[in-house]
C-alpha cells in the first residue's frame, strides 16, 4: 500500500505514536447515508431533468448530477467553504457517495471530487433565474416527498407556514449586503419559509441587508402558499411577526383565501383602545402569572376595512404595570377563540428554532463577489464584461444550503422515529454523519468498516430508511 510515515510521539504515553499511511481512511462515512437519501428521494434526478446546463457536453468531466451530489454532500457533512472541495477531493467515502460510477471505479486514481474552481462554476451556472426557480421548487418537492412517505402517501390537511426574515452576517463588500442598524452588522436579510409542524425549511428569498422585514413579503408568501398546497397540505395557514402586517399584504392574503395570524405593533390608537382594559380585578393578586383576552375590531388609517384583533393582557408577579400586546387574524372567533389563537401564535418559536439550526449547523457562507481576472503570468488581460450577479450567486448558495438542510432533516426525522427521542440536527451530524471508517477493496467489491459506537446508531436508522416509501404527488 505504500510507506508508513511517523508524525510524532506523544509526551504523555511513550508507547503511543502517530503515523500516516496510504490506507483508505475517512472521517466522512455519513456521506453514504446522505447519498442514500438523495437516491431514494429521487431529488437529484428531479433536478437533473429540469436544470439548464449550458456547458458543452463534449467537454464535460463531471456530469451535473455528480456536481450536485458533491455540493449537497459537502454541505450536509458540514463543509461550508468551496475550498473544502479541494481538501476532500481524494476522500474515499466522498468519492463513493458522489460518483455516477459503480463497483470500485469511484476509487480509481483518476476519479475524485471536482475542484474548487469547478464548484464555483457550478454556482454560476445555477444562478440563472430559471435554475434558481428550479432549486426553490426542489426544496418543496423534497419536503413533499418526505411528507407523503411518512404519511402513507397522503398530504396533511392543515399546515402552518412561518414566514420570517433571517440575518446572515457577511464579511467584506458582497454586492447587496449592507449595514443593518437593527442588528448592528453587515448582512443579508433573506425571507425564510418553514413548516411549523414538521421542521422543514421550504423556501428562501435573498434580499439586501437593509431591506425592511416585509419587503417582497406578499409575492413570496403567495408563491410559497400556492406550492405548499400542491405538495404538502390542503390548507396552509400563514403566521408572521409584527414587521409584516400592512394593508397590501393583509388584503393579498384575504383575496387568496389564506388564513393568517400576526402580531401587531403597538401605536397610539391601539394604546387608547387598550387603556380601559389594563386593570387588575379586585383582590390580592396570585403568585402565578395571569392573562386576559379582549376581542375587538380595529381599522388602521391605511386599511380598507376593520379586522379582528385580540388584546392580550399579562400580569406577572412582582411587576407594577401590566404588559399587553395585540394579535390580528383573519380567522373568526367562533373557529379559533382568543386563548387558542395565542397558543397558535406562540408556537411560532419553532420557526426560529429551525432557522437557528440552519445557522448553527450549516452556517451558510454567502461570500460570492465579482472578481474578474485582470492578469495572467504578469500580463494584463483585456477588459471583459464582468457583470457577475453576485446577489444571485449568494441566493443560489443559500438555496443549496436549505436543500442540504432538508436532506439532513429527513435523516434526523428517521432517527427520531427509530429511537422515539428528539434529535437535534447537530446531534444527528455528530452521531451519524461524522462517522470514521476504513474502505477495503477486495476484487470488485468495496466494504466500508465503521466503529461499533457509530454502528449501533446506524443499525437503528437503516431499517427505517429502507422501509421509507417515497411517492410522487
Amino acid at each position: 500500500m505504500g510507506e508508513t510515515l511517523a508524525l510524532f510521539k506523544t509526551s504523555f504515553n511513550k508507547s503511543l505514536s502517530i503515523v500516516t499511511r496510504p490506507d483508505r481512511l475517512t472521517g466522512e462515512a455519513g456521506a453514504i447515508v446522505l447519498r442514500e437519501l438523495m437516491e431514494r428521494s429521487g431529488v437529484i434526478g428531479w433536478l437533473d431533468e429540469r436544470l439548464h446546463d449550458s456547458r458543452n457536453p463534449d467537454l464535460i468531466t463531471y456530469p451535473l448530477a455528480t456536481l450536485l451530489r458533491s455540493t449537497l454532500g459537502l454541505l450536509g457533512q458540514g463543509w461550508r467553504d468551496q475550498d473544502d472541495a479541494d481538501a476532500l477531493r481524494h476522500d474515499a467515502a466522498m468519492r463513493l457517495a458522489t460518483s455516477d460510477r459503480c463497483g470500485t471505479a469511484p476509487l480509481d486514481d483518476n476519479n475524485h471530487l471536482a475542484s474548487q474552481p469547478t464548484m464555483s462554476r457550478l454556482i454560476a451556472a445555477l444562478s440563472s433565474p430559471g435554475n434558481r426557480r428550479t432549486l426553490r421548487e426542489a426544496v418543496m418537492v423534497l419536503a413533499g416527498r418526505r411528507f407523503r412517505a411518512f404519511r402513507g402517501g397522503h398530504r396533511q390537511r392543515y399546515l402552518t407556514l412561518d414566514i420570517d426574515s433571517l440575518p446572515i452576517e457577511v464579511h467584506g463588500n458582497q454586492p447587496g449586503s449592507a449595514w443593518n442598524g437593527h442588528y448592528h452588522r453587515r448582512m443579508y436579510h433573506p425571507l425564510i419559509a418553514s413548516a411549523a409542524e414538521t421542521g422543514d425549511l421550504i423556501d428562501a428569498r435573498l434580499r439586501a441587508g437593509n431591506a425592511h422585514t416585509a419587503e417582497g413579503g406578499l409575492e413570496f408568501i403567495l408563491d410559497v402558499v400556492g406550492r405548499a398546497e400542491e405538495e404538502l397540505c390542503q390548507v396552509a395557514l400563514v403566521r408572521i411577526d409584527a414587521g409584516f402586517p400592512a394593508e397590501e399584504l393583509l388584503c393579498g392574503l384575504e383575496r387568496n383565501g389564506t388564513p393568517y395570524i400576526a402580531r401587531l405593533r403597538n401605536n397610539k390608537a391601539l394604546a387608547r383602545m387598550a387603556g380601559p382594559h389594563l386593570k387588575r380585578p379586585p383582590g390580592r393578586p396570585p403568585q402565578e402569572p395571569r392573562m386576559w383576552f379582549h376581542e375587538m375590531s380595529y381599522q388602521a388609517g391605511p386599511w380598507s376595512k376593520q379586522r379582528r384583533v385580540v388584546l392580550v393582557v399579562q400580569e406577572k408577579p412582582g411587576e407594577l404595570l401590566l404588559n399587553y400586546f395585540w394579535l390580528i387574524t383573519s380567522i373568526v372567533a367562533e373557529t379559533v377563540p382568543a386563548a387558542e389563537l395565542l397558543e397558535r401564535y406562540r408556537e411560532r418559536g419553532s420557526a426560529e428554532a429551525h432557522m437557528g439550526e440552519l445557522m448553527d449547523v450549516l452556517d451558510p457562507a454567502l461570500s460570492s463577489a465579482p472578481r474578474s481576472k485582470s492578469h495572467y503570468r504578469e500580463n494584463r488581460l483585456p477588459q471583459r464584461d464582468s457583470s457577475i450577479d453576485a446577489l444571485a450567486h449568494n441566493e443560489t448558495i443559500l438555496l443549496l444550503n436549505i436543500l442540504a438542510y432538508e436532506l439532513v432533516h429527513t435523516g434526523r426525522c428517521l432517527m427520531e422515529k427509530a429511537t422515539g427521542d428528539g434529535w437535534s440536527l447537530r446531534r444527528f451530524r455528530e452521531r451519524v454523519l461524522r462517522a470514521a471508517g476504513r474502505i477495503i477493496v477486495s476484487g470488485r467489491r468495496v466494504t466500508m468498516v465503521i466503529g461499533e459506537a457509530f454502528a449501533r446508531t446506524w443499525r437503528r436508522l437503516v431499517p427505517h430508511l429502507e422501509r421509507l416509501a417515497w411517492t410522487e404527488p
